[in-house]
């Protein structure tokens, strides 16, 4: 039991668990926009997600020197080599407009990580402001990037899921700032932080609608799509209104990030 607790430990904090909700939501692009599998992309978000969320996990204790090379830690490390390495190789696969703007997204990335301006500190420390840079990488990366890559025009559908793909992150990370409002600095002023553990929640539910209702205005909205996306907003819901700053870790570092993924296999399964 203690060896299942480690690996599951490893592949949290690995971001491995977090990059196969990346690896999800790449799919369901393929799906909506009809783009044939292209390995080259999903494998660079698979494997560019767990880089980038490892270098922003422990980059800042790295430089504050509070880090301990623990075995789990070593494991980490050397998973993030080997991921930077594939991210490099299939980046080089990827076509020249897709690689520019997957650029952009690197320098967002380090713009949230690393302290550019110091009397300012990491956009990762500016208040209110990380919530918006995380949705907004999230929904580019697993929407823009293939649709760039698969010569695709940027349609009103395109633009549709991005909004729709924002509101869910935006959404999932809420439930993520109530969990920790217990261990969150001050000086962040999460959402809960600003509105109280109660008025995120219900602010959360009610942006659930616009998620939901954004489905209608696709040129080629399906009804099976409709029903997919209300299990999906029913589950989030329970999620939200069963948080708590007392749940464990594992409420959002397994179950919620645990989303996309049950989104995508709903669609696998009814689309």
């Amino acid at each position: 039991m203690q060896l299942l607790k480690k690996l599951l430990d490893f592949y949290i904090n690995g971001s491995i668990h977090v990059a196969f909700a990346v690896f999800a939501l790449v799919q369901m692009t393929f799906h909506f926009f009809h783009i044939p599998y292209d390995n080259p992309m999903a494998m660079f978000a698979f494997l560019g997600t767990i880089v980038g969320y490892n270098f922003v996990k422990y980059d800042a204790l790295a430089r504050s020197k509070k880090l301990t090379m623990s075995r789990q830690l070593k494991a980490i490390v050397l998973l993030s080599v080997l991921a930077f390495a594939g991210t490099i190789y299939y980046f080089f696969l990827l076509k020249r407009q897709t690689q520019l703007l997957a650029f952009g997204f690197l320098l967002l990335t380090l713009l949230y990580t690393l302290p550019f301006f110091p009397k300012l500190g990491n956009a990762r420390n500016w208040a209110g402001v990380k919530i918006y840079i995380v949705a907004f990488c999230w929904a580019g990366i697993t929407l823009f990037l293939p649709i760039f890559n698969a010569d695709l025009p940027l349609s009103q559908d395109v633009f549709l899921k991005f909004l729709q793909r924002f509101l869910l992150v935006i959404i999932l990370i809420m439930i993520f700032e109530i969990i920790d409002l217990k261990n969150d600095d001050l000086s962040l002023k999460t959402v809960p932080q600003r509105l109280g553990v109660y008025k995120t929640k219900m602010l959360n539910l009610f942006l659930l609608i616009p998620f939901y209702c954004l489905e209608f205005f696709k040129s080629d909205f399906q009804i099976i799509q409709l029903w997919i996306n209300l299990i999906l907003i029913a589950v989030i819901a329970l999620f939200t209104v069963f948080s708590s700053p007392k749940r464990l870790d594992y409420y959002t570092s397994f179950w919620v990030e645990s989303i996309p993924v049950f989104w995508w296999i709903l669609v696998l399964a009814f689309a």
